[in-house]
């Protein structure tokens, strides 16, 4: 089951908005010469990638899943270690 989060993210004309970094020239050099291999045809493309896979990172680590909010108040509620560890495995193989 996806989230709201990602199911917005995967509407393709979601809003836009531009921003202004600065970025060490050699790193846009070696982005460059990364992308092609990586079939992007630019670097932001890439750049993009790596942002999203660094914010989807973060956001596991940082913004637990309601399933693991709902482990964690089963198990206040007194439900054996056990059964949540059985629950978890469960959930992960669907």
């Amino acid at each position: 089951m996806l989230s709201e989060r990602l199911k917005s993210r995967l509407v393709k004309d979601r809003p836009m908005t531009s921003i202004t970094l600065r970025i060490p020239v050699d790193v846009v050099e070696s982005m460059k010469a990364i992308a092609p291999q990586r079939g992007f045809t630019g670097y932001q493309t890439l750049l993009k990638l790596y942002l999203s896979d660094g914010l989807r990172k973060d956001e596991a680590l940082f913004m637990p899943a309601p399933t693991a909010r709902l482990l964690e108040v089963l198990k206040k509620h007194g439900v054996p270690q056990e059964v949540l560890d059985d629950a978890a495995r469960e959930l992960r193989a669907a």
